[in-house]
């Protein structure tokens, strides 16, 4: 591209589609450029602190079926499994005691009145066992306006929902085609969590087969349209044991899967600027610098697995998901060891709200 023109769409207030497309195709030297300006607007509009958020895997439990997940409903090469509350009330005084500041409850998607109490009653003991001082962000799925309302009620502040794409037809194609994985509920569905009024966040798989660099653009598009307060998003990694495998000859090289997913990091961060972006376990699956990088280049969240070691074999959304055979301290240790390698400062005892929501 040239390093004028780079300069002159970094230097637009606005960006438009095109200007996204050109950015996401840099290399080299335009590259080098578009992350050094990415990291100077996570420097001035959110800092240079990162936030924790011990994660609990709580189910890997699904009814759904998606075509690229290792926990779909038709996968019975694992075994199934919900923490006990006592489960969570261990993490949750871990994290405490580590000076944590938010946990996240993240699941396979149920609609039932039992999975939503049990899930209100994680919130509840968390709360209860912080005295309040504890954020909770929850990423279990699609679920009616009134479930929402409940969790929300009970404690829950911010709601992690991904797209994992905006388009139509390639959204289509990823999932089946039936009542559980309509397109327009999704989107309905982030919609219900903003005006409920959780921190609303979303993401996208980058590198799908199908999927153009043209889908890309539209999904930064998508998030600022839906003016979201966070945003988790990695490179898709395949399962051999889901129907999206069959289409892995349509796939990228995993590196240069990994290339485009953290340009699309630096990209949602110009563009979003004081929005609270993840670094993601998918990115370190494929590079073991790959949560270090992120965090130099947007990033500002970090997740420490939490999750007793028992069940971590058998959340695998992908293949080679790293991290299962890692007790807890050292998972924290890890993270702390990356946040300090990418020059950042770890945010303990913050709650880490997204400084978007809180400037609407």
């Amino acid at each position: 591209m040239g390093q004028t023109n780079i300069k002159h769409i970094l230097q637009k207030e606005h960006l438009d589609k095109n200007d996204i497309i050109l950015l996401l195709q840099t290399e080299g030297a335009d590259k080098n450029q578009l992350f050094k300006y990415a990291s100077e607007i996570k420097e001035t509009y959110v800092g240079n602190k990162v936030f924790l958020r011990g994660l609990i895997e709580y189910s890997n439990i699904c009814k759904k079926d998606c075509y690229y997940c290792g926990i779909r409903s038709s996968n019975k090469d694992f075994c199934r499994y919900e923490v006990s509350l006592e489960d969570i009330k261990d993490a949750c005084n871990y994290a405490l005691d580590k000076k944590m500041g938010s946990m996240v409850i993240q699941c396979g998607e149920l609609q039932s009145n039992t999975f939503t109490q049990r899930i209100a009653s994680a919130i509840k003991l968390i709360k209860f066992l912080s005295n309040g001082r504890m954020r909770i962000t929850l990423s279990c799925g699609e679920q009616t306006p009134e479930v929402y309302k409940k969790w929300f009620e009970a404690g829950a502040e911010r709601y992690l929902l991904r797209i994992e794409s905006s388009n139509p037809e390639l959204y289509k194609k990823i999932h089946p085609d039936n009542e559980l994985h309509h397109y327009e509920n999704r989107i309905q569905a982030i919609k219900d969590l903003k005006r409920i009024g959780f921190q609303t966040g979303t993401g996208v798989m980058i590198g799908l087969p199908f999927q153009s660099i043209e889908n890309l653009a539209d999904d930064i598009l998508f998030m600022r349209e839906s003016d979201i307060d966070m945003c988790g998003m990695g490179p898709y990694i395949e399962h051999e044991n889901t129907p999206l495998f069959e289409h892995k000859n349509l796939l990228m090289p995993l590196n240069l899967r990994y290339e485009l997913a953290l340009k699309m990091i630096a990209v949602l961060r110009i563009v979003m600027k004081d929005i609270n972006i993840a670094s993601t376990t998918a990115l370190q699956a494929i590079n073991n610098k790959g949560k270090r990088t992120a965090l130099q280049i947007g990033a500002n969240v970090i997740m420490p697995n939490l999750t007793p070691a028992k069940y971590k074999s058998d959340y695998h959304l992908y293949k080679n998901k790293p991290g299962s055979g890692l007790s807890i301290d050292n998972e924290l240790e890890f993270s702390a060891n990356e946040i300090k390698k990418a020059n950042c400062i770890t945010a303990y005892g913050e709650y880490g709200d997204a400084m978007h929501f809180l400037n609407r």
